[in-house]
């Protein structure tokens, strides 16, 4: 059972040191790591821990609630990294309306800056989207043709009709601990609707860590419960794993390097 642990904040981690971090989770058939910045100032956090590890990589991006703290600065940071062969996509973005961190019209702006970088730069995109469903929808829509590789919507919570209008366009889906949460029957519902071949596994630790470790930190080495309840959902066998082990290298063709 090979995995990839396709999004997680590496920088975040406190419960054990990274090199552990990364050896625990190695010892649970998790190859390869993809940790994500979020924010201008760890831009430069995330490829230093990349350098570190050979199996760990890294995207470019700012995270919707800190949309605020974004500057052309900060954006050129962003374009001047993204040749890095162990860089595989523009993210953490989107739009976030549930806690409203950064004023609604500068996420958007934020949003649609990152999206057009992708573009020019030939890069998929991992997407955050929370309470957002109709904004989201009508800014993917005008990217359409121009966002080749198109990416994931990680930690999929939106609707139905979100998840519809997603792997219509090509995107996938990234699943983490929130499908073994008892109330959380809606996005098990996601995951029913979607085929494999447009699934991704991750963690998104240090939060949301899955059924049965609830309380302790998440982290990648927590990712084999989301692959088991993946496959219970869908009533699929472990021969399903391997595709979305495939599936990772299809998003992100960087991860091949």
């Amino acid at each position: 059972m090979k995995l990839i642990e396709t999004h997680f904040h590496l920088d975040y981690l406190k419960a054990f040191e990274r090199s552990e971090i990364i050896e625990k989770a190695k010892a649970e058939n998790v190859e390869k790591f993809i940790t994500i910045a979020v924010e201008p100032k760890n831009l430069s956090v995330v490829r230093q821990i990349s350098n570190e590890f050979n199996e760990v990589y890294f995207t470019q991006g700012i995270h919707p609630h800190e949309a605020k703290f974004s500057t052309p600065d900060s954006i050129q940071e962003i374009k001047n990294h993204l040749d890095n062969p162990k860089c595989v996509a523009v993210g953490e973005i989107g739009l976030d309306y549930h806690y409203d961190n950064s004023p609604r019209d500068i996420q958007r702006k934020v949003f649609e800056q990152h999206l057009e970088i992708a573009c020019e730069n030939d890069l998929p995109v991992v997407i955050h989207t929370r309470d957002a469903d109709d904004d989201t929808t009508s800014i993917l829509r005008n990217f359409s043709t121009k966002l080749k590789r198109k990416g994931v919507i990680h930690s999929f919570t939106a609707s139905i009709e979100f998840a519809e209008f997603a792997l219509g366009e090509g995107f996938y889906l990234g699943f983490n601990g929130i499908i073994t949460f008892k109330k959380a029957d809606d996005v098990r519902q996601a995951v029913k609707i979607a085929p494999i071949e447009k699934i991704l596994f991750e963690t998104d630790s240090p939060f949301l860590t899955p059924v049965p470790h609830r309380g302790k930190e998440n982290g990648p080495y927590f990712l084999p419960h989301i692959a088991e309840k993946v496959l219970e959902i869908k009533e699929l066998g472990k021969d399903a794993i391997d595709q979305v082990y495939k599936n990772s290298f299809t998003c992100f063709p960087k991860l091949a390097n």
